[in-house]
Parts: C-alpha cells; structure tokens; sequence
C-alpha cells in the first residue's frame, strides 16, 4: 500500500466497506468482513429455507388424502424428518443468529468488527456443507425417526442416513458454539467507550441471552449425538435398551439443548422487535430495562424447564410439578416484553409500513403461540394433547408467526442498510 492509501484507509469511518469490498464476488469468498458474512448467512439461509419449504409442501401433499399415494411411507418419514431439521438448524438459528447478529452487533456498539473474525467467516462456511450433507441423506437412506431422532427407533432405521443427519446437525452446532463465543466477547470487550451495558442497543441484550444459551446447551446436544452415533455405528448400548441403556436419558440430553434451542431462534428476534417498534411508531421504546433484563431471565429460565417436553416419559410425579411451575414462570418476562411492546405502540404515530406490518403480525401470532405454550405447560392438558396437532399448531404459531414474521420485519426494516437501496 502507498502512504497515499494508508492515508486513505486510516480516515474510513469504522463501518465503511473496505476499498473494492462491495464487489459481488466478495459473497463468494472466506471474508472476514461482518458485513459481508451476515449477508452470506442470510442468502444460504434463505436459499434452505425454500428447500425446507418444498419439503413442507411435499408432507402436506402427501397428507391430503389418507392413502399413501404420493410418497412411500418411508420417504414421508426422512421428508418431515429433514424439513424440520433444515427449518431449525439450517434457517431460523443461523438467520438470525448469524444473518443479522453479525451485520447489526458490531455497529450498535461501535465496533469496528466482531472479536474473531477469521472465527466468525469458519463458523459460516460450517454452514453450506452441512446443509447439503443433510439432503444428501435422501441419496442414501434419509433419516426417518424425526428431528428428535429418539432411539431405540433412530437405532431401527437406516444407518447410512441417520448417520449422516448426527453429523451434520453435530457441524451445525460446532458452528453456532463458534458464533456464541464471538458475540459474548464482541459485546462485553468491544462497546464503544461510554456505552455501558444498560445504554446498550436491545438487540444486543437479545443476542448476549441468546450466545449464553447457545453456549451452555449445545455442547449437551453434541454429546448425545455422539454417544447415539456409538449405538448407531458401533453397537454399544448407551441408549439402547436391548442392551441396557436407558433411551429417556437421551431424551433429558436432547432437551437440555432443543428447547432453549426455541429461545435461540425467538430471543433475537424479539430484540429486532425492541429496535423496530420505536422507530415505526414514532416514539421511545416502554421499558427499556425491564424488556433488557427479561431477556437475562428467559436465557436463565429456559435452561431449567427441558422435561415439560417429557411429561408422558414416565417423569416423577414431583419433577413433573418442578418443570410445569418454571414452564409457567417462564410466561411472565416473555409477557413484560409484550405489554411493552404494545405500550410502544399504544398512541404512536404508527407508520404502517412493511416492516411495522410485519413486526405487529408477529406479536399477535407470537401471543396465540405464547398462550398455547402456557397450556401445555400444565401437566393434565399436556398428557392429552401430547404429539398431537395441537403440539404441531403451537411450534409453528412460535417459529413461523413469530421467529419468521420478526425476520421479515427486521429484512424490510434493514434492508436500505444492507443494500444501500
């Protein structure tokens, strides 16, 4: 470089592209620039998301008439088996997680970058080949006992495919534990100066919640999935009850993580909410601590409410009592976000634009999810409506009304920023 250029370079504003950064091409490359790897996140994330899609509309074909006359009972089953696996692991977390978390986190606090970013651009690049890994298992065998994979069921199917799905679910999580260390360091060591915790941006409170799960359940997820891929493999009896293991261990392991993994997806989006809201209605955001602080106790709560999932597992009698109470609990600091949120918008100057659309959609299809969530908290509701639809209705009122309604008011909302249209 001439002096001329380091001339140049040192007087760039901190979030200014790098010189001939904005070249198409760059998309395509191992770039240490959050901007640009929050760009890959959402385009590769978008591209499964259709793919998960196709797979939805394949099951709901198939379910159209009660004979199995579109696919094979088999293939139905490696169908809704990767379609929910894709939605999870391959669109929603990495969205918003990676997608906006990387674009957004940095300039809300003034950084010039994340902590890590050789780190950062790996954790990306983890994505693309897990996810055709996982569709490749259709070439194979695909994995059929659902994204839970419960053994001994998971341990009756094909070998090849159920293999292939741990693997690529266990590259998914060594790349999300990757982005969770980068975003806590990011935002604990990286503020601007002045920026003390309780002045910064909402968002950046939904995404340290967020890490800290990320962090502390993943790697439980990761173990079980090894210690499945030995049954599987190598014929040890870890969760295989012919050979005395115990399959409602896995179940304990699995939801350890998978359900704050719902927290995962929703926390983020909740803090796009907190920063869209404001500026739509005109007007300050209501309760800026308390909607800060209830993203700590969410994070907090949603490690300890795992075995509501495990009602009907033959759970004790007072375990079932201790997991319902904190189930419930868990509504109050989701509910002080949404009273807040509505507090916000309650005589706003609303300008209904795409991404205020969006953003209210959201709370009204988040509230029927929430409130569904609450009834099967309680044990006597949960025992009768356990696997049925009503479980399928209430995930997809929270992933669907909520996590994807909330990305698409925040891609409406931040789409001039990213684009520069």
């Amino acid at each position: 470089m001439t002096q001329a250029q380091l001339q140049e370079t040192a007087n760039l504003p901190a979030h200014s592209p790098e010189p001939g950064g904005t070249n198409w091409r760059t998309y395509f490359t191992f770039s240490t620039d959050h901007k640009v790897i929050g760009i890959q996140y959402l385009v590769t994330t978008f591209f499964f998301y259709l793919v998960g899609g196709a797979l939805a509309t394949a099951v709901r074909t198939e379910l159209a008439t009660p004979e199995s006359d579109f696919v094979s009972r088999e293939v139905y089953n490696g169908l809704f088996t990767v379609h929910a696996t894709v939605m999870i692991f391959l669109w929603i977390v990495p969205a918003v997680t990676g997608g906006f978390g990387n674009f957004l986190v940095p300039l809300l606090i003034g950084a010039r970058d994340m902590a890590f970013p050789r780190l950062n651009a790996l954790a990306f690049w983890m994505i693309p080949p897990a996810g055709i890994l996982l569709l490749c298992s259709f070439f194979v065998g695909s994995p059929g006992a659902g994204w839970t994979s419960y053994p001994p069921l998971s341990l009756t199917y094909d070998k090849a495919g159920e293999a292939i799905w741990i693997l690529s679910v266990l590259v998914l999580g060594t790349s999300s534990i990757m982005a969770a260390v980068n975003f806590i360091v990011t935002i604990f060591m990286m503020r601007v100066p002045g920026m003390t915790l309780n002045r910064m941006p909402l968002f950046c409170w939904a995404m340290l919640a967020t890490s800290a799960l990320a962090l502390l359940g993943t790697p439980v997820l990761a173990g079980a999935l090894i210690l499945l891929a030995f049954d599987l493999i190598v014929g040890t009896a870890f969760f295989n009850p012919t050979g005395g293991g115990d399959p409602v261990v896995y179940q304990h392991m699995f939801w350890f993580y998978s359900h704050p993994a719902v927290y995962i997806m929703i926390l983020p989006v909740f803090g796009m909410i907190s920063e869209i809201l404001p500026v739509h209605a005109r007007k300050p955001i209501f309760g800026y601590k308390a909607i800060a602080y209830s993203s700590i106790a969410i994070s907090f709560l949603g490690l300890i409410v795992w075995a509501h999932h495990m009602f009907t597992s033959g759970t004790p009698p007072w375990l079932r009592m201790f997991f319902m109470i904190n189930t419930m609990i868990i509504a109050v600091p989701t509910g002080i976000k949404v009273f807040s949120w509505l507090a916000t918008i309650w005589g706003g100057k609303l300008r209904l634009n795409s991404a205020m659309l969006f953003a209210m959609g959201f709370i009204s299809m988040f509230v029927i999810g929430g409130i569904s969530g609450v009834m099967v908290a309680s044990v006597p509701f949960d025992i009768h409506v356990h696997d049925t639809y009503f479980i399928v209705a209430h995930i997809h009122y929270v992933l669907f009304g909520g996590s994807v309604f909330g990305m698409y008011a925040g891609l409406y909302h931040w789409f001039p920023k990213m684009t520069g249209r």
